[in-house]
């Protein structure tokens, strides 16, 4: 089990628990414990076969999708299974015929040390833990992926996805929201042997709680109303690749439990059925909540958030990374669509020195995804190669609303003569007032949302806004994303807010 918060301090009372941070010292590395398991089985005449696994569920038995196979007619078709449980493992039989024995003793759950003997059938399995020490260097590198920074922080990110992405631990990424976990996400699925294979994203907050075990599992048809034809859920169409469970914080109680049957037996039943399907699924969750103190106040299972856990990433701010922000721009300019021109070429180049200033003082509430519409709002309104201060949003640049100045003087007449620098009378007058009107309500909407860090219900109730119609302009503009749900035919009315 990895615990990575990249730099942060360790528990000053010592050893970390699990949950706790093992992190860098300011004069010291990251350092990362992966947990991975050895399993020989003992042939005739003394061959041997080795495996070793770094995955936190070990399935045995005769047929071909299980981990260890096993010839033998005393064998089940599915037997036993060794898991990782905290920081432990423990063997489970799975009501096979013959049974499970471990040392001589016949067992239904049992602990397993290095050296214990497992017997399954005819075929005995010799068991070792191994821990592989990692020492995480910050990286050279000043982007993976799509994951952009230079800050130390950052480095050790791009050191971790190195390290981790080839292997199957299941990684849960921690930072508040717009900090850019669902890039981490899917940098970690390019960097994997599963790179190939379906990227699947669902959103836990936004599907409505009476459609995500449909939506997870999938459901047989007439499972239940509406149910008018069988249907694949989320995990059969990532099977060989990667489920990114984004707001893993707000997944109903009662649906935890089936969540971490998926991950600890590696196979779900649809809605309606009793008929297991074996999945192969990287799982990657994401959340803005303390899952510690959500497990403390009986909201989320400790038993999934440890088997979630087994990697752990918290994503720092932007504020706490500012060295990173000219890099960030950079890269929104060349690689952003919305600064592409008909022939494809970029057409803001760069920005003046005054806009890099401003965007290294601002607090970014809303991190890196505010950042992403500040720039392409500034790249709607730039006439020239860079963005100039006037380009940014009020909020950001800091100047007033007529003469842009920052100061409460009464305009000189030169400045009252010319059009306000938002204002384009290069268009018919109504062609003009639309665009005036639309960026005020991005701009609006935009800063609304920032101040509540995304919580659509809270920023609707400000502005005096019906939540619906809030909602509606907000996806309009695309501050919010539409939740990736899989259908797009679900009411407003059962969408949640984004956290």
């Amino acid at each position: 089990m990895a615990d990575l918060r990249a730099g942060t301090p360790p528990s000053s009372k010592g050893a970390p628990a699990p949950g706790d941070a093992v992190a860098a010292l300011p004069d010291g590395p990251v350092s990362v414990t992966l947990r991975k398991c050895k399993i020989v089985r003992e042939g005739n005449e003394g061959s041997a076969v080795e495996y070793i696994f770094d995955q936190n569920s070990v399935s045995i038995g005769s047929m071909e999708d299980n981990d260890v196979i096993l010839e033998d007619e005393s064998v089940s078709r599915y037997h036993a299974r060794i898991f990782l449980e905290q920081e432990d493992y423990f063997v489970q039989d799975l009501s096979s015929t013959n049974g499970t024995w471990v040392n001589g003793v016949r067992v239904r759950e049992a602990f397993l040390k290095s050296g214990c003997t497992v017997r399954v059938g005819h075929s005995n399995l010799r068991f070792s833990a191994l821990d592989e020490r990692v020492e995480i260097q910050p990286s050279a590198r000043e982007a993976m992926g799509d994951i952009v920074g230079k800050s130390i922080r950052m480095r050790e990110i791009f050191t971790i996805v190195e390290k981790i992405a080839p292997t199957a631990a299941t990684v849960i990424l921690e930072g508040e929201t717009g900090t850019g976990k669902e890039v981490v996400a899917r940098t970690f699925h390019r960097f994997s042997a599963r790179a190939s294979q379906p990227f699947i994203v669902v959103d836990c907050g936004a599907v409505p709680e009476n459609l995500i075990e449909s939506e997870l599992f999938g459901h047989e048809k007439g499972s239940f109303t509406g149910a008018l034809a069988s249907r694949q859920g989320l995990f059969e169409m990532a099977h060989g690749g990667t489920l990114f469970l984004d707001e893993i914080g707000e997944l109903a109680l009662d649906l935890q439990p089936k969540l971490l049957r998926a991950l600890e037996q590696r196979e779900i039943r649809r809605v309606g059925s009793n008929r297991p399907i074996k999945i192969d699924v990287r799982v990657i969750a994401a959340t803005n909540r303390n899952l510690q103190d959500e497990v403390k106040a009986g909201r989320f299972r400790e038993d999934l958030y440890y088997r979630l856990s087994v990697v752990r990433i918290q994503l720092p701010p932007l504020r706490e990374r500012r060295e990173d922000t000219p890099l960030l721009v950079r890269h929104l300019l060349k690689n952003g669509l919305f600064n592409r021109g008909a022939d494809g070429v970029s057409r803001v180049k760069g920005v003046s020195r005054e806009v890099l200033d401003a965007l290294m003082a601002y607090e970014w509430p809303g991190n890196v995804r505010e950042l992403v519409n500040v720039i392409e709002r500034a790249c709607s309104f730039a006439e020239g190669e860079f963005l100039l201060i006037e380009d940014l949003p009020e909020h950001v640049s800091g100047l007033g609303p007529v003469h842009r100045r920052g100061t409460q003087e009464a305009p000189t007449a030169d400045v009252l003569r010319r059009p306000a620098a938002d204002l384009r009378i290069d268009r018919s007058f109504k062609e003009a007032k639309e665009a005036w009107v639309a960026n005020f309500e991005r701009d609006y909407l935009g800063a609304l949302l920032a101040k509540h860090h995304g919580n659509l219900s809270q920023a609707a109730r400000e502005a005096d806004i019906d939540r619906k119609h809030f909602r509606r302009l907000v996806r309009k503009y695309g501050l919010v994303p539409t939740p990736s749900t899989g259908e797009d035919s679900e009411p407003d009315d059962d969408v949640e807010d984004a956290p």
